[in-house]
């Protein structure tokens, strides 16, 4: 099956132009509401950017399934059509809300392909740096720059556990296991979060970052990156060790240079964090 990648490309740096940038630093006190909590947020950019993504899409792609974060906060049940849809493209319009609604320059647009339930493409979209990272499963990672020249990613090499750098989003996890989780990863050289998948990934696969572990499983959030990890030559399991697929939506991920790597550092996190 050949994707048409390199347009779908195009439509989120569209997207990014039209809805996305004109409101950067620019949102009115309405244009921000809280979802589920003060730290999950949803503003007018997010909504408008996947209208304009989801039409843009479905001329593309018309007999594929739609799915976007903001979507799926209206209608639940979309995430269950992903395990039988023969096509489906993923969506956050705007990953790293929470950067973007207080004016840091910390944020991305992210889509993934998947077909009959296999991540097939992922995108990463950085609207500040007008460039993406894109992978095709089988055909290796790369950033786009805005002149076109692809330079091909690669992760990074296995390293020490004390020598490895690192981001951990551990919000979701009860206190006493959050604490536990932060003392464990001291042992790592830095540990870090940038309240952004998309950027977290990007530097993962880039080869910036070693490790990266996340609670929360929605597809949005981590097929795009994931691929984009594995492609570049990276390792991404679920926490359980097994692969994660386009609808796991429960346990967590942590991703590592190889497998070894992976290995040293779910021993080092501990069997009690699951």
């Amino acid at each position: 099956m050949t994707l048409p990648i390199d347009e779908l490309a195009q439509i989120l740096r569209n997207a990014a132009k039209a809805e996305i940038m004109p409101r950067f630093r620019r949102l009115g006190d309405g244009d921000i509401r809280e979802k589920t909590s003060a730290v999950d947020l949803v503003t007018e950019a997010d909504e408008a950017a996947e209208r304009f993504i989801k039409r843009e899409c479905a001329a593309l792609m018309p007999s594929a399934l739609f799915v976007g974060e903001e979507g799926v906060a209206a209608d639940p049940a979309l995430l269950s059509r992903i395990a039988d849809a023969d096509l489906s493209i993923i969506v956050d319009p705007i990953d790293g809300t929470a950067n973007f609604a207080a004016g840091a320059p910390l944020f991305g647009v992210m889509a993934a392909v998947v077909s009959k339930g296999e991540t097939v493409a992922g995108l990463i979209y950085d609207p500040l740096g007008d460039d993406w990272m894109l992978a095709e499963k089988g055909s290796g990672a790369y950033l786009v720059c805005t002149d076109g020249e692809r330079v091909r990613l690669r992760a990074a090499a296995p390293a020490p556990v004390a020598d490895m750098i690192g981001v951990a989003s551990s919000s979701m996890l009860p206190k006493d296991q959050r604490r536990a989780l932060l003392n464990r990863l001291a042992e790592t050289r830095i540990l870090a979060n940038y309240r952004t998948a998309a950027h977290e990934y990007r530097l993962t696969a880039s080869g910036a970052l070693h490790y990266q572990f996340y609670v929360k499983l929605m597809p949005w959030d981590h097929l795009a990156g994931s691929l984009l990890l594995e492609e570049a030559g990276g390792y991404v399991r679920k926490w359980d060790g097994s692969p994660y697929r386009p609808t796991d939506v429960n346990g967590g991920l942590l991703t590592a240079p190889d497998a070894e790597s992976w290995r040293e550092l779910r021993q080092l996190i501990g069997s009690d964090i699951a």
